[in-house]
């Protein structure tokens, strides 16, 4: 299993844009093969940086997923909403608690 993090900053007067596909996205995503969570979670303090959290059964399952015309769809309309280039991290837990 492997974890994936994802930030994202959007141009402050597009976060309802991005929040509304993330609503319309969110179940496709988390029923694709080989994902096994997806969270969205939000900066407060900011108020325009967003972090996807998702789970994965492999790195080839990651893979299949950013291949696939749901990655692609849901990639070009986020796109034009950033304000900053995005940043993602593939991790691994360090020490269970």
């Amino acid at each position: 299993m492997i974890n994936r993090i994802v930030k994202m900053e959007f141009d402050p007067g597009k976060v309802a844009d991005f929040r509304a596909l993330f609503t319309r996205q969110q179940q496709q995503i988390r029923n694709f093969p080989g994902c096994l969570h997806l969270e969205l979670w939000e900066h407060g303090a900011s108020g325009n940086t967003y972090f996807t959290f998702s789970q994965w059964e492999s790195e080839a399952a990651l893979e299949n997923y950013r291949q696939s015309p749901l990655f692609r769809e849901t990639w070009a309309a986020t796109k034009p909403l950033f304000n900053a280039k995005p940043a993602a991290w593939t991790v691994t837990q360090a020490v269970s608690l």
